[in-house]
């Protein structure tokens, strides 16, 4: 019996989220339907994320237990010939029998990604939130700095959350326009440019719609709604009602995780 790593990218446009749900389709499904049909046994994958609805990925991670003669190394190429297009395994690996993404130190960065400009831009509709509303990144900039290190981040959870705490560490949140923003000079009709802001954090663990209500706060900053400062008193209100929106899903990407090398080989990776 081994214990494989996989680290999943997917377009959760089409799914009902990580976990799996009866009758629907979800990332998990995928994966416990492709890994039981190449090995032969009843697999259910452990997440280290249990995304949300629409929400992507670029590197969430899942382990499961296998008696599978298959290299660890070479799931990932069968298993991609299995997944539909919109999920694919991008490294696959031995590790210790005793690792558990969940329950060791870790952690974890996430991007929501905003489209700004006077129209909607289709190509981009499914990964990013769309507003015409100018948006002032300086000031987002200057709210998110009260957000990082560790705080009760009530006002920043849904109030349907089941945590005993709503204590959390955020280590950075970064606000910038992303360098593959639309520009489009006047040789192309003179059309009005757009841009890609980029909300980036990195924590120790997140409150349930945490990320993408700091998201829609930090744009009502941008929009002049809120004043930077107000954050910190968001912060400390410990009120849902206080914050920003919720922001949509499809704007929200799971970037990666970093977990301490001995959690994951227990000094035995092959």
């Amino acid at each position: 019996m081994k214990r494989v790593m996989l680290t999943v990218a997917y377009d959760g446009t089409d799914y009902c989220g990580w976990q799996v749900q009866p009758g629907k389709e979800t990332i998990e499904g995928e994966l416990n339907r492709a890994l039981s049909a190449l090995t032969g046994e009843v697999i259910e994958v452990i997440g280290a994320s249990r995304t949300d609805s629409g929400v992507h990925a670029l590197g969430n991670i899942a382990v499961f237990d296998t008696d599978s003669p298959i290299p660890a190394e070479k799931f990932s190429y069968a298993l991609n010939q299995r997944l539909p297009e919109d999920i694919r395994i991008q490294r696959s690996e031995e590790v210790s029998a005793n690792f558990h993404p969940r329950h060791c130190e870790s952690r974890k960065t996430y991007e929501y990604r905003i489209y700004n400009a006077p129209f909607p831009l289709p190509t981009v509709r499914l990964y990013t939130h769309f507003t015409y509303v100018p948006l002032n990144v300086d000031l987002m900039s200057q709210g998110a700095v009260f957000l990082v290190g560790e705080h009760d981040f009530k006002s920043f959870c849904s109030v349907d959350t089941q945590a005993q705490s709503t204590v959390r560490r955020v280590d950075s949140v970064e606000v910038q326009e992303a360098e593959d923003s639309w520009r489009r000079p006047s040789e192309f009709g003179g059309l009005r440019s757009g841009r890609q802001i980029v909300i980036r954090v990195t924590g120790r663990g997140f409150l349930y719609n945490m990320v993408r209500i700091i998201a829609g706060t930090l744009i009502e900053v941008g929009r002049g709604h809120i004043a930077p400062q107000q954050v910190e008193e968001i912060l400390e209100a410990k009120n849902r009602q206080k914050a920003g929106p919720t922001a949509p899903a499809c704007g929200l990407t799971l970037v990666g995780y970093e977990f301490p090398e001995e959690e994951i080989d227990g000094n035995s990776l092959k």
